[in-house]
Formats: structure tokens, sequence, C-alpha cells
């Protein structure tokens, strides 16, 4: 009889034994799931803010990107993202450090929400300002370019003036004459006759031409193509002319008759031929004719 007793009291004791044990198993079993669903689920909010810390700091990339001139409150809030993002990586997966994480993350939101705002104001005046300057270039490029159309034209003027302000021989004409002994001239074409050749011009009226005294170089030459008269020479700049006389006169600026007279030398005589009559200006050649002794 007390023998049952026991084993009855050794069955209940196994039998409670085993309840406890299951349900110890059973809560321990529970703990382990929820330990692993908690651990994947930190996890994965870790790698959505390792995610949103990436994002934000390719937008700090390509802000710093558009900037010609590097922005340093850009920079440094970049460097700082970098760095959250570093230790997240590093970091123990838990409740603490990781709402930690997200505090320090909305912050830095906040900060960069503030950032890329002032640069986009910052990018906004920098246009206007580019805008500003490429107009004020324009107009000083046009304004230069005004200033350098009328330089030309002025200096264009200058020259025409320059060029326009010399005496011109119109009505140029050279023959010979026959001198008689009182003075009087008498035109012949015949060589052996001759006396002298007689040139004639008009210096035409020009106001731009100062009035005062005045010169200008004959030129005669003969069938030879030797210059006739004193044959001397005279430099202007690179360019020399040989003249057979210099005629100086009076100039009113007025129309001006004048007549000169080139003679052979000693008692040589006028050979047959065509004979060029010349005049310059200076270097320049202002009136050219022609005539034949026979």
């Amino acid at each position: 009889m007390e023998q049952n007793t026991s084993n009855n009291g050794l069955k209940i004791a196994l039998g409670v034994a085993l309840v406890l044990f299951l349900g110890t198993a059973f809560y321990t079993f529970d703990l382990m799931k929820k330990k692993n669903e908690t651990e994947a689920q930190l996890k994965a909010e870790k790698e959505l803010v390792m995610t949103d810390l990436s994002n934000m700091a390719k937008q700090y990339d390509v802000a710093i990107s558009e900037n010609e001139i590097a922005n340093t409150n850009l920079i440094e809030a970049r460097s700082r993202i970098q760095g959250l993002i570093d230790s997240l990586q590093i970091s123990e997966t838990n409740v603490k450090s990781l709402w930690q994480y997200k505090q320090k993350y909305l912050n830095l939101q906040k900060e960069m929400d503030f950032l890329l705002d002032e640069n986009d104001k910052l990018k906004t005046q920098n246009n206007l300002l580019s805008t500003s300057l490429d107009s004020t270039r324009t107009r000083l490029e046009e304004r230069n370019m005004f200033s350098d159309s009328l330089l030309v034209q002025n200096s264009a003027l200058a020259e025409v003036v320059e060029n326009a302000a010399v005496l011109n021989a119109v009505n140029l004409k050279g023959f010979g004459v026959i001198e008689r002994s009182s003075g009087k001239l008498i035109p012949t074409e015949r060589a052996r006759r001759a006396d002298k050749i007689r040139v004639c011009f008009t210096v035409a009226k020009n106001s731009l031409v100062q009035a005062g005294d005045q010169e200008l170089y004959i030129q005669v030459i003969d069938p030879n193509n030797n210059v006739m008269g004193v044959n001397e020479q005279v430099i202007f700049g690179e360019k020399a002319l040989n003249y057979s006389l210099i005629s100086r006169f009076n100039y009113e600026n007025a129309s001006l008759n004048v007549c000169e007279f080139v003679a052979t030398v000693g008692d040589d005589k006028f050979e047959s031929g065509r004979y060029i009559v010349n005049v310059y200006n200076e270097k320049d050649l202002v009136s050219t004719s022609e005539f034949t002794l026979k």
C-alpha cells in the first residue's frame, strides 16, 4: 500500500516536471523567435536609415557639383553624413542606438533642407548676377565696337581729308616755243626751231589747302627718257623724284594759271619725238600730259 502511494507521488512529480520543462522550452522558443524577429526588424530599419543617409549624401554631391565655387557649408554637411554612415555601419544593432541614429538623421535632414534652400537662392542670385554681367559685358563690347568703328571712320576721314588737302593741276599742256628777242613767244612743233618747252597748267581751287606760298614739281622727259632741266633729285620717304624744275607760286584759295619754261643744256637742240610732262605734289603725281616735236 505504501509502495503504491510512493509510486503515484513519483509519477505526479515527474508529470509536473515534464509540464514545467515543456513550458520552459516553449517560453524559451518563443523568446528566441521574438528576438530573431526583433533583430531582423532592427536590421531592416538600419538598412533603411543607411539608404536614407546615402540618398542624402547624393543630394549633397549634386549640389556641390553644380557650384563652380565650392560651398563650404555643403562640403562640411556632406562630411558629417559620411561620418554618420561609417559609424552606423560598425554600430551594434539595438533599439537605443538605432533611435539615436534616427534622431541624428532627422537633424541632418532639417539641416540639408535649409542648406539646399540657401544654395538654390545663391544659385538664383549668381544666375541673375551672371546675366547682369553678361548684359554689361555685351554693352561694353557694343560700346567698344562703336568706339572702334568711330575710330576707323575718323581715321578714314582724316586720311580722306589729308589726301584731299593737296593742290591739283588741271589742263596740263606742254609745247615747244620760239622766243623772240622782244620776248614774244611763238608756239612750234619743230624740234630744231624750238628754243624752250613751255609747260602750262591750272592750279585747281581747293578750300582744304591753306593759302600762302606753295610749290609743285615739274618733270619733263625727252624722247630718250632723260629728265630735262636741272634734273635734281628730292627724297620723300622711300620715294625719290627727279624733277626738271620747281614751280613756286602764291596760292590764295582760288584757281591759278601757271606757266613754266624748260630749256636744253648749253647749245643743245631739242630732239624730235615724244615728250612727257608730269606734275607732282611732293611724291604724288597729280597730272600728266604729252606732246610731240617733229
